[in-house]
């Protein structure tokens, strides 16, 4: 075996050395991306049909099962976070997806229990009987929900966290072309997950409204067997980096103390006096070592070398990291600070993917679901269009447009990261428009039809359901452009030991966007509960009195501010240097 036949810094299951044409590649990637497939098959129907489950079988109001579908979603992705930062640091990548997995199956399976026995949910009732005293659940029966609806949600962080990092980690970045299978792989995530939600949205939602819930969330925990069971099979294939024995964002926090204790100390006017351990060839392979960057120069004072007996006693060799570090830590603790900008500007984008999956969904409700003679399309599978198409038009990106655009720039993505992140948010602002603008015609229709207190289901607008089409399909490019590009913009520029934390900003992101959607429903409320009749622009269960195109204009508005404020966050960003090792490799 040769020696450069090894991958430096990854193991095989056995905990040896990999080898790079018998662990990781392309091919073994393919088992990560199924697991994605089905983990969104499993989930993808729930983030757009759990309103309906909210309002019609647990009684809660409109705005507080959308309020709950974000909470949920908000908490999910944020737990994402911690378990990431487990994954880096302690347990690995590999054994965090299998625990996350198995946590999944178990919340899916409490929820489908609740769904399947009467005495576990409130009376059946009708919410649209201005007679009837519809009481929504409570107590215990409310309890084992949000038990459910919560195990659900971390098992789902846990997987979202660690299946993209392990998945980059089958590639080798300083190796040219499996850097670039491995930009071929996070547009491959976006595919697994339009498989994936392709069948959610149809066969999934289908079941959910036709069968059951209980069948509904079944199938949906099977699914994630799959996904764990698949995941685990490629074992003695996979290349597995090691969880480092330092916490990453502990060194992170230690450039900021040292830095605030050297706060008054003057920075010298050589780089080169800032302090680095010894670089060498056997600290090269399992140090990482950056060039010192004339950026965020107040973080450069961590770096500062006192005289020996101001930092440490005679008998103390080594100085303590929250006195002294090194440049390269203080190097990726600036790299951390400069992506936080880039992380607030795509807060927003999810802002807007919160109210498709809640309020676009009970638009669709009103109006006219029938596609052929005898069948009527579900409102929550009406994100399939977007999905169909990116299904095509994620190849033809990938392996059309990027080696064009490649040829023409130069840069082995196409496009950089930042540029496509910028696409996507643009798109974003534009679908809101066009929300805003389907709004106003359907309540038109609703209005010259003498239908604004029509029963949603019952009654529908004489308006076609794919006329939300339009808003879904603009949004679905922008998720190929915005969220992708995060995910390999997040991995790419991390130092070692935060891959999988990174990849979480993503995540922690629509987070906040989830939880902000919630706020933001009840300050708009708030602050129009004067201003309409029906005591505020969302207020209430009926859609066509409210105001929902105000609010999708608001949004469109914010976005669009949004994206500008990012064009000066962007243009100011600097990527990260490569390393010397990687610059030797890539020059070749």
């Amino acid at each position: 075996m040769q020696e450069e036949e090894l991958v430096d810094g990854k193991v095989d299951w056995r905990g040896r050395t990999a080898v790079r044409h018998k662990h990781g590649g392309m091919k073994v990637s393919l088992l990560v991306l199924a697991a994605f497939a089905f983990e969104n098959m499993a989930t993808l129907s729930l983030a757009v049909n759990l309103v309906s489950y909210f309002t019609g079988i647990m009684h809660y109001e409109l705005a507080d099962a959308a309020n709950m579908v974000t909470n949920y979603a908000g908490v999910s992705y944020m737990l994402s976070i911690v378990v990431a930062v487990l994954a880096d640091t302690l347990i690995g990548r590999y054994k965090s997806v299998v625990f996350s997995g198995s946590i999944e199956c178990v919340g899916l399976a409490l929820l489908a229990i609740q769904a399947h026995y009467r005495s576990l949910k409130p009376a059946i009732c009708n919410l649209y009987d201005q007679n009837a005293v519809c009481e929504k659940i409570k107590g215990n029966h409310e309890a084992f929900l949000l038990a459910g609806l919560y195990l659900l949600a971390f098992g789902s962080a846990g997987l979202k966290a660690s299946l993209p990092p392990h998945g980059a980690d089958q590639f080798d970045e300083r190796n040219p072309k499996e850097a670039r299978q491995m930009s071929s792989f996070f547009n491959g995530l976006l595919l697994a997950l339009c498989v994936g939600g392709s069948v959610s949205l149809t066969f999934n939602v289908w079941i959910q409204d036709q069968k059951g819930w209980d069948w509904g969330f079944g199938i949906s925990t099977i699914a994630i067997v799959f996904a764990t069971v698949t995941f685990a099979f490629g074992l003695p294939l996979y290349r597995i980096q090691v969880a480092q024995r330092t916490n990453s964002l502990i060194e992170i926090l230690q450039v900021y103390i040292a830095a605030i204790r050297n706060r008054n100390l003057p920075l010298p006017a050589d780089s080169e006096q800032l302090y680095e351990i010894e670089q060498d060839k056997e600290a090269a392979m399992e140090i990482e070592f950056l060039p010192h960057r004339d950026i965020f120069r107040f973080l450069d004072k961590a770096a500062i070398e006192r005289k020996s007996n101001d930092i440490q006693s005679e008998k103390q060799e080594i100085p303590s990291p929250w006195k002294l570090c090194r440049v390269t830590q203080v190097e990726n603790a600036k790299i951390i600070l400069s992506m936080i900008p880039i992380f607030c500007c795509t807060i927003i984008m999810t802002l807007c993917l919160a109210q498709l999956q809640t309020f676009s969904v009970q638009q669709g409700f009103t109006m006219n679901t029938r596609i052929a003679k005898h069948f009527n399309i579900p409102p929550a599978s009406l994100p399939i269009i977007p999905v169909a198409f990116l299904l095509i038009l994620i190849p033809f990106y990938d392996q059309i447009c990027v080696p064009l655009l490649r040829k023409l720039t130069g840069i082995p993505t196409g496009v950089t990261h930042l540029q496509r992140i910028g696409v996507g948010l643009v798109l974003s602002s534009i679908s809101m428009a066009i929300a805003a603008i389907i709004e106003v015609k359907r309540k038109g229709v609703a209005r010259d039809n003498n239908m604004l207190d029509a029963i949603p289901g019952v009654q529908p607008l004489p308006l076609s359901i794919f006329w939300l089409s339009f808003q879904y399909f603009v949004f679905g490019i922008a998720d190929m452009f915005t969220y992708v590009g995060l995910l390999e913009f997040f991995y790419s520029e991390a130092p070692k030991g935060l891959k999988a934390t990174s990849t979480c900003f993503l995540w922690c992101s629509m987070a906040i966007g989830y939880f902000l959607s919630s706020i933001m429903v009840q300050l708009v409320n708030r602050a129009t509960k004067n201003v309409t009749a029906s005591g505020g622009w969302l207020a209430g269960n009926n859609i066509n009195r409210n105001h929902l195109n105000l609010f999708y204009l608001l949004l469109s508005l914010l976005s669009l501010l949004n994206f500008f404020v990012y064009l000066l966050v962007s243009k100011r960003y600097k990527y990260r240097p490569q390393s010397p090792e990687v610059r030797g490799v890539d020059s070749q």
